[in-house]
């Protein structure tokens, strides 16, 4: 009536699956062990023992703990991190969290009041680092 036509190829309800701004989220109270590979964002609320590859950026809640290899482009850090975490970009590091291990990021950001231990390589290596006689005397 009117003129309305059903679309029966309507494609209007995209799903959350086929967006690129999704986040899977592993809820408080889950315990994973193994590998977890991630193209879209991730976050951690529950426990994670083994390694996670993640494309985009990797969130650990205030109660989410990591154990293991993670490789992500970004990364804030609520809950604990323990092991070897390579993050490509940018790596949060918040008022209550807990990182331990061998860590690889382009920029760091430690809030007051997180405990950060461990070695930390950030952004590009420095070749041919002078001596402290020279520094001094480049310096004046």
């Amino acid at each position: 009536m009117f003129g309305n036509k059903k679309n029966t190829n309507d494609n209007s309800h995209a799903t959350a699956a086929s967006s690129s701004s999704a986040i899977n989220t592993l809820v408080a109270g889950t315990h994973i062990e193994g590998s977890i590979t991630a193209k879209s964002d991730i976050r951690i609320d529950g426990f994670i023992d083994g390694n996670l590859n993640c494309s985009g950026k990797l969130i650990i809640g205030p109660e989410g703990r990591v154990e293991g290899e993670s490789i992500c482009q970004n990364a804030v850090i609520e809950g604990t991190f323990r092991g070897k975490l390579n993050v490509k970009d940018t790596l949060d590091v918040r008022e209550n969290a807990t990182v331990v291990g061998d860590i690889k990021t382009g920029k760091l950001l430690v809030q007051t009041g997180a405990v950060f231990n461990g070695n930390c390589d950030m952004g590009q290596k420095i070749k041919n680092i002078p001596k402290g006689k020279e520094v001094e005397a480049s310096a004046s």
